[in-house]
């Protein structure tokens, strides 16, 4: 399949979902009323998806790699964060694990898309002698 969107990336789609449950997750009692915690895990979770789509357009894989690390690193904020819902009883054992798991496939994804372009970016290298 070629890739022609960033809605086409499996990584955005990932993520994606990923925001989806961080959003019905957050949007229900307690968590709901903890409005700064709410709001810091929704705009990470949005981050991720934001931050690849963002960079699908970069005009380089060098710049691309780049917002590809950033939404990583809100997955790992999503990731924090919701340790401190689950210690706080806005989240049940087995939402809190849902949300981790997804957080986690989607960083891998994520991971394995920057050594495609690091793979990409050094196949177009001109070889010196």
């Amino acid at each position: 399949m070629k890739i022609e969107r960033f809605e086409d990336l499996r990584a955005w789609q990932l993520a994606r979902e990923l925001s989806n449950l961080v959003y019905d997750a957050t949007e229900k009692g307690n968590f709901a009323r903890d409005f700064e915690l709410r709001n810091q895990i929704r705009a990470a979770a949005g981050s991720v998806m934001h931050n690849i789509a963002e960079g699908f357009d970069a005009g380089s894989d060098g710049e691309f790699i780049l917002f590809l690390k950033y939404a990583r690193r809100s997955a790992s904020e999503v990731q924090s964060e919701i340790y401190l819902a689950l210690d706080r009883k806005y989240l049940s054992p087995d939402l809190f694990q849902q949300i981790y798991d997804k957080a986690t496939v989607t960083k891998k994804t994520i991971n394995a898309l920057i050594a495609y372009l690091r793979r990409s970016k050094a196949s177009k290298r001109p070889a010196t002698n």
